[in-house]
C-alpha cells in the first residue's frame, strides 16, 4: 500500500504540468507546434505501437543498456575493489583512471568507431564505459574508508586477500554498492542515446535523430518519455533486486 502511494505522489508531478500545458494549447496559450500537448505525444506513442516500431525501438535499446550496464558494472566492480582494497594499486591507477573520467561521452565516439565500427560493440562498448566510472568510483571509495577494525576480523581467521573483499568488504558497502550501480545505470541510460548516434538504423536514439531530421517533434518528445519510462522502470528494478539484501538497515528514509 505503501508503495502504491508513493507511486501516485510521485505520478502527481509529471501529470499537472502535462494536464496544465494541454489546458495552455487547448485556449491558445501556445500552438504547441514545438513542444507538442500529451494528447498529441500520447497519439503518437499509439501510432508506433499499433505498427510496432515502438517495441522493436525500445527492445535494442533496451538490450544496448543491459549488455553494457552488466560489462560496465563487472568491470567497475572488480577494479574498484581492487584499487580500495591496495593501496599501491590506488596510488598506480586512480590517477589515470580519474583523468579518463573527465572525458566527455561524445569524446570516445570517433574513437570506438575506429576501433569497433559502427556496429553494436562499438555501441555496447561506449555504454559500458559510461557505467563503469561511477561503479568504480562508488566502490573503491567506499572500501577504502571501511573500518580497519573489520578488516582485522578477516585477517584473524586467515581471509586470503579475495576472500576478505569477498566476504567482509563488499557485503559491508553493499548500500554504497547499490547507490553506485543506480547511478552507473542511469549514466547507460544516457550514453546509449550518443551511442545510438554513431549510425544506428534502430533503438530509441535512431527515433530522435529521425524525428529532429524531418521535423517531427511529437516523435521526439514520445522517444523522450519512452527513454524515461524505461529508465525508471529499470532503475526500480534494480532497488527491488537489492531490497531484500537492505532489509537489515534502519534507516530516516524508512521513515513514514
Amino acid at each position: 500500500m505503501s508503495r502504491l502511494r508513493s507511486a501516485l505522489i510521485g505520478l502527481a508531478l509529471p501529470i499537472s504540468l502535462g494536464l496544465a500545458w494541454e489546458v495552455a494549447v487547448a485556449i491558445g496559450v501556445s500552438d504547441g507546434r514545438l513542444l507538442p500537448p500529451p494528447s498529441r505525444i500520447w497519439a503518437e506513442l499509439v501510432r508506433l505501437s499499433a505498427n510496432g516500431a515502438l517495441a522493436e525501438h525500445a527492445g535494442i535499446t533496451s538490450w544496448r543498456v543491459a549488455t553494457g550496464f552488466l560489462a560496465g558494472a563487472l568491470a567497475g566492480t572488480v577494479t574498484g575493489a581492487i584499487t580500495g582494497y591496495w593501496r599501491l594499486a590506488r596510488e598506480t591507477l586512480d590517477p589515470s583512471l580519474q583523468a579518463l573520467r573527465s572525458i566527455p561521452s561524445i569524446a570516445w565516439v570517433p574513437l570506438f568507431i575506429l576501433w569497433f565500427g559502427i556496429f553494436e560493440t562499438s555501441k555496447v562498448m561506449l555504454i559500458a564505459v559510461g557505467v563503469f566510472f561511477p561503479v568504480y568510483l562508488g566502490v573503491s571509495t567506499a572500501l577504502s574508508a571501511v573500518d580497519r577494525k573489520i578488516v582485522e576480523v578477516g585477517r584473524i581467521h586467515r581471509l586470503t586477500p579475495a576472500g576478505t573483499i569477498l566476504r567482509i568488504l563488499l557485503p559491508s558497502i553493499l548500500p554504497a554498492y547499490v547507490t553506485a550501480l543506480r547511478t552507473g545505470l542511469g549514466l547507460g541510460w544516457m550514453f546509449v542515446v550518443a551511442a545510438e548516434f554513431m549510425g544506428a538504423s534502430a533503438g530509441l536514439g535512431y527515433l530522435l535523430v529521425d524525428g529532429q531530421q524531418l521535423g517531427k517533434p511529437t516523435q521526439i518528445v514520445a522517444a523522450i518519455l519512452a527513454f524515461a519510462v524505461l529508465g525508471k522502470l529499470s532503475d526500480a528494478l534494480l532497488e527491488a533486486a537489492f531490497a531484500p539484501l537492505l532489509g537489515w538497515q534502519d534507516t530516516q528514509g524508512k521513515e513514514v
